[in-house]
């Protein structure tokens, strides 16, 4: 049987703290057991709260009741199944009369209960602290409903119905001990014993009845903190979150439907995704069929802007900026940096040799191009972080660091961070790459090439990253070689300063 809820050491304490309270009522505050001696009644109490906790123990440790955590049930049954021959004992043996022997009954099952509500309270922390550990939540209702509201208003009744009987029917027995002990009133000794019983009992209840609720709304703050933790998340973008479901009650059933809310906005989201995946699949195709460049340039120059992306995380001035969620977009919007080109006339941008002045001036409007295909679909959809980024990459991926790239001679960080990442990976692909009229550079010659443009064609904190990465680039350019050979416009710049 399962022992996981079973929490012998805290068991134990409680145990010796109800033993010790009763015990010391019994011996030394009620005034009406002065025919035992103290010692007597803390004897006999230590013997019956021992026996109770072997029972607990060793018999009832693996009881099903544990695995459900339903220790308040499992205590108070125990305590006053224990507190039945404990009062025909002294029934018996020293004729307590039925008050006597009630108040027993009744003291030995609010021990029980004070002592079980705080151990189920418990369990269902540490089951939290568990779950918080190993990442291991519920996430869908089961059992029977219980209102957690009814709970609360039960368990405060329950409390002050506790006091207000414990205190009520100590009023009676004392009032009923002063009439039939007249002489004790009179030397003043009964009414101090009175009202020392009424103190004790009180302190006893009342601490009982704040720990029981300080617990209470500790686990409800755990709850709490813990759904509105995963609702920050998904208000971040990350809707793989689910709430986690730490009962059947009104607060796992709000937590149940809103992550029913959340899977139909995942599979929104899905469908969404799927379609903008689809358009730059497209339009990135498009462009491609009317150049020479492969789709694997394109997947290329995708994988290394992402891996640059993800170092420049690292550091704490890109941090805020490069979360993952912006560095997805960069590399779903990385296919479109070259779709302006669709709008070169194919005798510019097909020509298999190095271009005139006036040809590349014409090649050096497809930024422009794509940026502005992109801004007329923003305002026919409505602006999106993903159309942003893609206008932004598209637009400025050939400004240089010195501010003599185009179109807009951008210079420093007024280029976009995007625009800066895709510059130097448009660069490598089309050093490494095969060309008509030379053969693909060395991945050590490409990195000099880059090394020479540092501060001035590249951001130098991105050329920092690509040698930091280097080898990832080396692996993505085996990973993804071309089918055939094709010709970047970048070579028709005259980027390359070597002859060739």
């Amino acid at each position: 049987m399962d022992k996981s809820n079973y929490n012998a050491s805290l068991t134990f304490k409680l145990y010796v703290i109800a033993g010790a309270l009763f015990g010391i009522y019994g011996g030394r505050v009620c005034p009406m057991l002065e025919t035992l001696t103290a010692q007597e009644v803390l004897t006999h109490v230590s013997i019956v709260f021992s026996i109770m906790f072997l029972i607990r123990h060793f018999v009832l440790a693996t009881h099903p009741l544990v695995k459900e955590t339903k220790f308040a049930q499992l205590d108070t049954t125990l305590f006053f199944a224990a507190s039945v021959p404990f009062a025909l004992y002294y029934s018996m043996s020293y004729d307590f009369p039925i008050d006597s022997n009630l108040k027993v009954l009744f003291g030995m099952s609010l021990f029980g209960f004070f002592t079980g509500t705080i151990l189920q309270l418990v369990a269902k922390l540490a089951q939290m602290d568990e779950m918080d550990r190993t990442g291991q939540f519920d996430f869908s209702l089961s059992g029977q409903r219980i209102s957690l509201v009814k709970q609360m208003i039960w368990l405060v009744v329950l409390l002050l119905g506790t006091l207000t009987t414990m205190l009520t029917m100590v009023a009676v027995k004392d009032v009923f001990w002063l009439e039939h002990n007249p002489a004790r009133l009179l030397d003043g000794t009964g009414k101090i014993s009175v009202i020392k019983e009424f103190i004790f009992l009180s302190v006893v209840l009342a601490g009982y009845a704040v720990t029981i609720m300080m617990l209470w709304s500790k686990l409800i703050k755990r709850v709490l903190l813990s759904q509105e933790c995963s609702l920050e998340k998904v208000t971040k973008g990350d809707t793989n979150v689910r709430l986690p479901i730490f009962g059947y009650d009104e607060l796992g059933s709000m937590a149940s439907l809103t992550n029913s809310m959340l899977d139909s906005l995942e599979s929104a989201q899905t469908e969404v995704k799927t379609t903008r995946d689809v358009a730059i699949v497209s339009l990135s195709a498009l462009a491609e069929s009317r150049d020479n460049e492969t789709g694997a340039h394109i997947l290329r120059t995708q994988e290394y802007v992402k891996v640059l992306a993800e170092h420049l995380s690292l550091s704490d001035k890109h941090s805020s900026l490069l979360s993952p969620q912006y560095i997805e977009l960069l590399y779903k919007s990385a296919p479109l940096h070259d779709v302006g080109k669709v709008g070169i006339p194919d005798n510019v941008l097909l020509k298999p040799g190095k271009l005139t002045d006036e040809e590349f001036e014409i090649m050096k409007g497809h930024p422009k191009i794509g940026a502005e295909a992109l801004s007329i679909a923003e305002k026919q959809l409505g602006s999106s972080s993903f159309l942003r980024v893609a206008k932004e990459i598209s637009l400025t991926h050939h400004e240089k660091w010195n501010g003599s790239g185009y179109p807009n001679q951008l210079s420093g960080e007024d280029i976009p961070l995007s625009g800066r990442l895709m510059a130097l990976a448009d660069v490598y692909d089309a050093l490494i790459s095969k060309r008509i009229y030379k053969p693909a550079f060395s991945h050590d010659k490409a990195k000099s090439i880059i090394l020479e443009g540092n501060g001035t064609h590249f951001d130098p904190q991105v050329v920092d990253a690509f040698l930091a990465v280097e080898d990832k680039f080396v692996d993505i350019a085996s990973n993804y070689k071309d089918g055939k050979a094709d010709l970047s416009e970048l070579e028709r710049e005259s980027f390359i300063t070597q002859p060739v």
